[in-house]
């Protein structure tokens, strides 16, 4: 598995780029974890490091990550999140061509806990959750199209699912109808970026993940 990447590190939070096939957090059934390796990677320099999960990323996913290293910096991140003051880009790599360019997707997700999945339903009743993205297309190579998606809600599988529900699996994404192969326990999906703006110094700040380094995420325009 590849070595932890770090993004930006301060003396309240360091920034991570993800590798696909890792879990988020320490866990009594993974030998790695990206906590794991944050962890690993402050006791070098502190010998009780505070590691600080803020927010996660599926296993199959790869990009930015952010954790805190002291509590307070947890629970600023956690009020930011929570309000919905962060603005997450991802990028997803299709293979089939969209009907459109660019749109806008409003649908009901039901988080299927005996598939783990989540199952895309046609109205709404006290079990779905609303959930909304906006994606636009950006390139294409010989594998597919790359789309560039910004999530409104935060839901369970919700870009996996919310594209295959218009025809366009991600790539390598068998759990939601891809057909195409990829790396084991990924599928062609990247956190890119992280934008908020900080709460006491008014300022803009974004933290971007470079792309995974194989032959299905060489573009052009990135």
């Amino acid at each position: 598995m590849s070595k932890l990447e770090i993004i930006e590190e301060t003396n309240d939070y360091i920034v991570v780029n993800k590798s696909a096939g890792l879990i988020t957090e320490k866990s009594l059934y993974e030998n790695i974890t990206v906590e794991n390796q944050v962890f690993n990677h402050l006791i070098k320099s502190k010998r009780k490091p505070y590691v600080g999960v803020i927010h996660r990323l599926d296993r199959v996913t790869s990009g930015v990550l952010i954790f805190a290293k002291k509590k307070s910096s947890l629970v600023t991140f956690n009020s930011l999140f929570s309000s919905r003051k962060v603005q997450k880009t991802y990028l997803a790599i299709v293979k089939n061509k969209p009907t459109k360019t660019k749109g806008h997707l409003i649908n009901f997700l039901v988080k299927n806990n005996l598939e783990k999945r989540a199952d895309i339903v046609q109205s709404k009743s006290k079990n779905t959750l609303d959930c909304r993205l906006s994606y636009k297309v950006i390139d294409q190579n010989d594998f597919g199209y790359l789309l560039e998606i910004q999530p409104k809600t935060g839901r369970f599988h919700q870009i996996r699912a919310q594209l295959a529900h218009i025809g366009l699996p991600i790539l390598g994404d068998e759990k939601y109808g891809s057909d195409q192969n990829y790396l084991p326990l990924a599928v062609c999906l990247h956190a890119w970026k992280i934008t908020y703006k900080d709460s006491n110094s008014e300022a803009m700040h974004t933290f971007e993940a470079p792309l995974p380094n194989n032959k299905f995420w060489k573009f052009k325009s990135i």
